[in-house]
């Protein structure tokens, strides 16, 4: 499972498409603007097509990939996000 955290220090608890790909999310989701969780294979596939064009201000977005059935949530962890699970974390 794939999951898109924010690695940019000194921004707690966010993330941000660039205008770019909040659009192409939008298009393809049909909606008005993101909100999505983390592992939307949308919001993937768009981070990993657009790399560093994906990022939005404040935002150094990363894809993490842990285990099929994973009980994850966003950890922040100084001053950045990591997934975490009750006795594993993955950076």
């Amino acid at each position: 499972m794939k999951i898109v955290i924010n690695r940019y220090p000194r921004v707690f608890g966010g993330l941000e498409l660039s205008p770019r790909a909040n659009a192409l999310f939008r298009r393809i989701e049909k909606c008005e603007t993101y909100e999505s969780g983390r592992d939307n294979p949308t919001l993937v596939k768009i981070v990993e097509k657009l790399g560093e064009a994906a990022w939005g201000s404040c935002t150094e977005l990363k894809i993490v990939e842990v285990p099929d059935g994973t009980n994850w949530y966003i950890q922040e962890y100084d001053e950045m996000e990591r997934v975490a699970e009750r006795h594993r974390t993955w950076e």
